[in-house]
């Protein structure tokens, strides 16, 4: 095996998009919830805030679990624990999870071994301008340094495809009934777990084993389950959908995608997306 201290940012970019598309296959699969691995790293990551294993109830559609959320916090209220004043009481348990995740992805972040795009916008010249976004291998022969060309064909090209091509859609037309709680994606959040992935494989990160094996839990979820709302006795988690079709986004450079019209149905045959 080549040290990878001797291969082109050529060569690792190559690399980069075959991970890349790996995560993108695991972030639009069907094939049905592997519901003992999701179960036991979800066990473990609420272990992680000190909260015992909690029940978990599967249903076949993000539509399925709307009945089963009351109570729960939305985005807008969780935010609100993160500025003064905060509310009165305890906070709820998502918001022990996203600052966990948000601590484990600062900490895979001082691993990088270039200034991480992640934690600040990579500038360029005295007057501070954004890098553009150019094809990528025309982007490194005019000197856009690989980890921002990695950033964006990864972590943001993920983003796009999973997030705004993906799950906003389908979240917005559950939010035709009112404000839907916070949930975390599943398979859909393969986007930071792919990017911090991708670093460490290419061997532009190194990450303490404590940060590896807890990024293996969130790699876990992506690669095993589908979306998931988490409480202190019950976590509802969602299976993968039966079916998704998806569409070329046109003028991206990093193969991104979103769904086709019509393009994912659940098992309970919930299809979210007019035809």
């Amino acid at each position: 095996m080549a040290d990878v201290r001797s291969k082109s940012a050529h060569d690792r970019w190559q690399e980069a998009v075959k991970i890349r598309q790996e995560w993108l296959d695991h972030g639009l699969s069907t094939q049905p919830a592997d519901r003992r691995t999701v179960e036991h790293s979800l066990t473990v990551i609420y272990a992680r805030i000190s909260r015992p294993k909690p029940r978990f109830e599967w249903v076949d559609s993000p539509d399925k679990a709307i009945p089963l959320l009351a109570g729960l916090p939305t985005l807008e209220q969780l935010y609100g624990w993160i500025r003064d004043p905060h509310p009165q009481g305890k906070p709820p348990l998502a918001s022990d999870l996203a600052m966990l995740e948000s601590q484990l992805r600062g900490a895979l972040s001082a691993g990088v071994s270039h200034a991480d795009p992640e934690l600040s916008p990579a500038r360029r010249g005295k007057r501070s301008e954004p890098w553009p976004e150019l094809p990528p291998l025309k982007a490194l022969d005019a000197g856009v340094p690989l980890g921002v060309v990695l950033h964006q064909g990864i972590r943001t090209a993920l983003h796009r495809s999973l997030a705004h091509g993906y799950r906003m859609p389908i979240r917005d037309t559950l939010a035709g009934g009112g404000p839907v709680p916070a949930c975390w994606y599943g398979q859909q959040d393969a986007a930071w777990v792919a990017y911090y992935d991708a670093l460490h494989r290419l061997g532009l990160a190194s990450y303490g084993p404590d940060d590896l094996e807890h990024l293996g839990h969130w790699a876990a979820l992506v690669r095993s389950g589908g979306w998931w709302w988490p409480s202190e006795d019950v976590c509802i988690v969602v299976d993968r959908p039966e079916l998704v079709r998806t569409e070329p986004v046109p003028g991206t450079w990093h193969d991104e995608v979103r769904l086709r019209r019509g393009g994912v149905r659940y098992r309970d045959g919930w299809q979210p997306l007019p035809a």
